[in-house]
């Protein structure tokens, strides 16, 4: 029996278990490979974790900033009917309430109350390929319903209060409802936004471009202007939306062309800072937006609100008609302003039946303060017009009050 072989000088000896295979081995190289594979797969997975962690905590946070209200649990189903062919109907509102940050930017009392600084009914076509935005001025005399008010106490009717009171005594679902028999159309949808908030939001998406024809000096709103191009940031621009008595005749359908302009400036501004392709501006935005935005209940989720700008992405500057509803003066007070008939019964009755903007609305409008008492005919109002080319009136017109509106 042969004995055990003694070590081969020649032979190389075996490596050690935990040390790399010699150089031009066949396996040199490949646990290097391995580790680094496996390295790889750990910080991917990793990266994912993380990733998928903050568009967890990206989403609950902006959730957790929309404030909501069950307006159709508070209005029930005596409401005109919900439109069965894809259009929609959106009531914006933006509240004067002087309360919290709102304060310092607003002025004024603050006792707690807040009106609706501004009201903007938004009919989206049923092929979501135009809107049509109407200004409702908020002096103006309406019949305004029963409601009931956020803490549960019943507001009576009122046969002739100023449209903005609704908001004041009954919150939200009675702005809607007094909107809803003023129309005739069902809002599908409510947006608020507070002064702060705009102002915020104003500066996140860079500022806004507006110009202007004449100087604007208004020592209630603190804005100043030369005439010319400017680009404002947030306070500004709430001060340009919130000027009446430094332009124009002091009224407040001047400053609902004031509100209207910065909407479609507002507009463009969105789509110049792309935020579909900056992440970080993007969160910035989205953050400010529903930190500072009160909605129904359908549109209270970031995945409502995505859905519904997705839906709107079509609808630019050029593809949105804008108006005022048109009034005259009242003829129980020369300060405030009733709807004037047939064009106002005219306005709504189009909006209805999913119709553009009727041209003897559009022809009737009043004229921008902002470009002087020689304004021409502007793009705004015929955006969606019946007829594509119907003008604006440089002055009053048949849907314009004679006298000051506003107090």
């Amino acid at each position: 029996m042969a004995g055990p072989q003694e070590d081969d000088p020649q032979r190389p000896a075996a490596a050690p278990p935990d040390t790399e295979p010699p150089e031009g081995t066949p396996a040199a190289g490949k646990r290097p490979r391995r580790r680094l594979r496996r390295n790889l797969i750990i910080a991917a997975s990793a990266l994912v974790l993380l990733t998928a962690g903050a568009a967890g905590y990206a989403y609950l946070r902006l959730n957790g900033n929309i404030t909501s209200v069950d307006i159709n649990g508070q209005l029930g189903e005596a409401r005109p009917p919900a439109a069965t062919d894809g259009s929609f109907n959106l009531l914006v509102l933006g509240s004067d309430s002087r309360g919290g940050a709102n304060g310092a930017l607003a002025g004024g009392a603050t006792d707690g109350t807040a009106r609706s600084d501004t009201a903007m009914v938004v009919h989206v076509s049923q092929d979501h390929s135009r809107a049509s935005v109407v200004s409702i001025p908020r002096d103006t005399l309406v019949a305004r319903p029963a409601c009931t008010a956020p803490d549960g106490k019943s507001v009576p009717a009122a046969r002739s209060a100023m449209y903005n009171t609704a908001f004041e005594v009954g919150g939200p679902a009675c702005a809607v409802k007094t909107t809803e028999q003023l129309t005739g159309l069902r809002m599908d949808h409510y947006v608020q936004i507070d002064f702060a908030g705009f102002a915020e939001l104003i500066d996140t998406i860079g500022g806004v471009t507006v110009t202007t024809a004449v100087p604007i000096t208004d020592q209630d709103s603190g804005l100043k202007l030369p005439a010319g191009t400017h680009h404002l940031d947030g306070d500004q621009a709430l001060a340009f939306v919130r000027t009446r008595h430094g332009v124009g005749d002091g009224s407040d359908l001047g400053r609902i062309e004031l509100q209207q302009q910065m909407v479609r400036s507002i507009m463009s501004q969105v789509g110049k800072v792309g935020l579909t392709t900056n992440p970080a501006k993007l969160w910035a935005t989205a953050d400010k937006l529903t930190k500072s935005v009160t909605t129904d209940s359908d549109l209270g989720s970031v995945n409502s609100l995505v859905g519904l700008a997705d839906t709107l992405k079509s609808i630019g500057p050029d593809q949105m008609a804008m108006v005022t509803l048109p009034v005259v003066t009242a003829p129980s007070d020369a300060n405030r302003v009733v709807p004037a008939r047939p064009l106002a019964d005219q306005l709504w009755a189009a909006l209805r039946a999913d119709q553009p903007v009727p041209a003897a609305v559009t022809a009737g409008q009043p004229a921008d303060p902002a470009q002087g008492p020689t304004a021409g005919p502007s793009a705004r109002a015929t955006a969606g017009a019946s007829t594509g080319t119907a003008a604006r009136s440089p002055g009053a017109g048949a849907g314009t009050p004679a006298r000051r509106a506003g107090g």
